[in-house]
């Protein structure tokens, strides 16, 4: 089962479970505070001194069974290039977790975005799943990472998919329909808006 759900109920959740063992995978230096392990690939070991900290060495990860009440990977799944094995990986080692993903629209705004991210995301509410689907850039990128955050204080449904799961993850890995959409300029974008502010003075005189 997977839905969606809010960061804001999953850090309530965990504060009315503070005995639970939490991983935060892939976090880079934003680690959730309530994570009892922190799993990255880079070795952030003197950045987290009193925390438990574990390299990811490959696509396995370093854990038994079902060993954690709860895990979190947030900006994770888009870069990872065995998605498959991953969300695997995530099953296997928790029964529950949360999972925040950028949306088709992040992805295309958003510098950094544009070489580092694989996948395309998208929620079904209907089927109750994520689609994957490789990544395309519909547009030149205006902002950076830094700046997409502040609107996503305003614009966050827009922006961030946050997912609630737990005992499996539903996805599908999906073929791109999308091949012959144009690429949309942003000097095109520029000429219409000016056009447009053009056509109404004129309109006026």
């Amino acid at each position: 089962m997977i839905k969606r759900s809010s960061k804001n109920y999953i850090n309530n959740l965990l504060k009315e479970n503070p005995n639970w063992n939490v991983l935060d995978i892939g976090c880079g230096y934003t680690a959730h505070e309530r994570a009892n392990v922190i799993c990255d690939i880079q070795d952030l070991s003197d950045f987290y001194k009193n925390k438990k900290f574990i390299k990811l060495e490959n696509n396995t990860l370093p854990f038994k069974n079902k060993e954690f009440d709860f895990v979190i990977a947030s900006h994770v799944i888009e870069h990872v290039k065995n998605v498959e094995a991953f969300i695997s990986e995530l099953e296997r080692v928790s029964n529950k977790g949360y999972i925040e993903l950028p949306t088709i629209l992040n992805d295309n705004l958003v510098f950094e975005n544009k070489n580092e991210h694989i996948w395309h995301t998208e929620f079904d509410d209907v089927q109750k799943r994520i689609n994957i689907s490789k990544k395309l850039q519909y547009l030149e990128p205006v902002l950076t990472v830094s700046s997409s955050k502040k609107f996503e204080i305003i614009f966050r449904q827009s922006l961030v998919l946050e997912l609630y799961w737990e005992n499996s993850i539903e996805f599908n890995l999906k073929q791109n329909n999308d091949e012959s959409i144009h690429k949309i300029s942003r000097l095109v974008l520029f000429r219409k808006f000016i056009s447009k502010i053009l056509r109404s003075i004129f309109k006026k005189n």
